[in-house]
This record gives C-alpha cells, sequence and structure tokens, in this order.
C-alpha cells in the first residue's frame, strides 16, 4: 500500500523497518511504532490516511504476538537500551569514518539511519539532551557529505560550521542506492567486537564522559584530542582508577527487602550495558553500571 503523501516524513522510518525486517525485528518493530504515533498525529483523518494507519496497526501486532518472547518488546526498558546502543554504534563508526577522511555510501548511510533511530527513540519519552545533539549532527552530516560527494567535493573531516542545517528532505531517495539492504557495519552476533566496523577505535572518546549504553562522543559536535599509543594493543587500566565500592561488596540485606519486577529489569539493563561497553573494551563504563546493578540487588536503591 502507497504511503499517503500528508505522511511524508515517516517514510524513511518504515524504510529503514523495511530493511531490518530479518537483520533486526526489535529494530523494525520500533520503527514502525514510531511511524504509527506520528502518522496518528500528522493525519489520522483523512481516507487513506486511516486505512494506511490501520494496516499498519495490525502489522504492529502481528510483530508483537511473533516476538512475544523476546524481553525488548515485552519490557520497554530493554528496548529502549538494544534501540539506543543499535543507533550509537551506528553513529560511532560513521563518525570514525569521517574523521578518517574515508567518506562512502555506507557511513553516509549509517550516519543517516542513526538519526533515524534516535527519533524513534521518541516513542520511550523525550530524548536526553546528549542524544538531540547526536540527532542534529547525525543528519546534518550525512546530507553534508552527500551533497558534497554528489556535487563532486571532497567533505572536510569531523565537526565544522554547521552551516546550511536545512535537511534535504530527498536525501536517502535519489538514485534509489540508499534504500536497498547493506552490509551493517557494525558488530553481529557472528562477529567479535570490532569486525566489520572498519578501524574502530577503542581510545578516541576516553577523555569524554560517556552516558551509560552509550558509545559516542557525549558532546559532538565537538574536538576530540587524537588517541594517544597504539590502538591496535590493548591498553591496561591505571591501578586504583576502578575501585569496586567496598560497601556494596558488604552490603547485607538489612530486614526484608523485597526486590520487584522494575529493580530486576532494571538490573538487567545496566548488565546488558556493562556487556555493550566491554564489547569496546570500555571498563570503566561496564564497572560503573556492573555497581549500579550490584547496589540495586544488594538493598533495592539505585
Amino acid at each position: 500500500m502507497a504511503l499517503p503523501p500528508q505522511l511524508k516524513a515517516i517514510q524513511h522510518h518504515l524504510r529503514t523497518a523495511q530493511e531490518h525486517e530479518k537483520r533486526d525485528p526489535v529494530v523494525a518493530y520500533y520503527c514502525r511504532l514510531y511511524s504509527m504515533q506520528t502518522g496518528m498525529k500528522l493525519d489520522s483523518k483523512t481516507p487513506e490516511c486511516r486505512k494506511f494507519l490501520v494496516k499498519l496497526m495490525d502489522q504492529l501486532e502481528t510483530m508483537k504476538k511473533e516476538l512475544t518472547d523476546n524481553e525488548s518488546i515485552s519490557q520497554e526498558i530493554v528496548g529502549n537500551a538494544h534501540i539506543e546502543n543499535y543507533a550509537l554504534k551506528m553513529f560511532l563508526y560513521a563518525d570514525n569514518e569521517d574523521r578518517s577522511g574515508r567518506f562512502h555510501k555506507n557511513m553516509i548511510k549509517s550516519f543517516y539511519t542513526a538519526s533515524l533511530l534516535l527519533d524513534v527513540l521518541c516513542v520511550f519519552g523525550e530524548l536526553s539532551e546528549e542524544n538531540i545533539q547526536h540527532r542534529k549532527y547525525a543528519r546534518w552530516k550525512a546530507t553534508y557529505i552527500h551533497n558534497c560527494l554528489k556535487n563532486g567535493e571532497t567533505p572536510q573531516s569531523g565537526p565544522i560550521g554547521m552551516e546550511g542545517e536545512a535537511y534535504d528532505d530527498e536525501f536517502g531517495a535519489e538514485g534509489g542506492s540508499y534504500s536497498l539492504p547493506y552490509q551493517p557495519p557494525y558488530p553481529t552476533q557472528s562477529q567479535g567486537p570490532g569486525e566489520g566496523m572498519g578501524t574502530m577505535p577503542h581510545s578516541n572518546f576516553n577523555n569524554i564522559q560517556i552516558p551509560p549504553g552509550a558509545h559516542a562522543p557525549a558532546n559532538t559536535p565537538a574536538e576530540l584530542p587524537p588517541p594517544t599509543g597504539d590502538p591496535t594493543k590493548p591498553v591496561a587500566a591505571p591501578r586504583g582508577a576502578h575501585t569496586v565500592d567496598p560497601s556494596l561488596l558488604n552490603a547485607s540485606q538489612e530486614g526484608d527487602i523485597r526486590l520487584t519486577a522494575e529493580d530486576f529489569t532494571r538490573a538487567q539493563k545496566y548488565c546488558k550495558y556493562a556487556g555493550s561497553a566491554l564489547q569496546y573494551e570500555d571498563v570503566g563504563t561496564a564497572i560503573q553500571n556492573l555497581q549500579k546493578a550490584l547496589k540495586l540487588l544488594t538493598t533495592g536503591k539505585e
């Protein structure tokens, strides 16, 4: 069924859902959920829009039943972490390619798709300031590099003055190549950390505060210091830099502490963030999130 012109604003989110149908059904589900919610606000009264949105709702119901055992669908907090981590992995891949001066369609699409998935995070509530900045930067970079390559110009790497921030609405529709499935430039379950991601930096962002679950610079656009040392060699964490809070090790459940289902879900979330951080050898973020999970499980408080 063709997308009514009144709902043009969600066309790229729906295309992203279609591309991820088999690759990552969770991403496909939330892209469609965002599209449905946004479409309802755009136009839910005209017959063609209503018919399209009803069909989209039916599709969502079917997907929800098929994915009923997937905790990213059954638990919003886990779904939120899944989409955010996915979006920021794509952002970091594209940002690294950009700063290394490697301009190609995969990196443009990664910037662009990351911005769309950060839109999708709105289904879980308001975006954080960091994600608003990531979205703005990724969308601008995708358009800027796309237009440079189209005009035969060499783009400038990294954050530069964001002139001409108007988003090219036709980006992604030109030439057709952007709508085709492409090799994902981020780790899949069959790949080890860093495989298929170009030259993923291990230490470029160590000097910047990274929010839990995020593996991209918190204040992009910003000039980042060059990585020190050989990024291919494992860097040992300084002794004493990260110590486990002794109170957590000695914590005993005084009284009758009852953990709720939400407490267990939050603990799972922190463990997921820690696992994701370890993929990028980010020891600090991993320890921080494991400590949060441990504190929650031993005290019932965050």
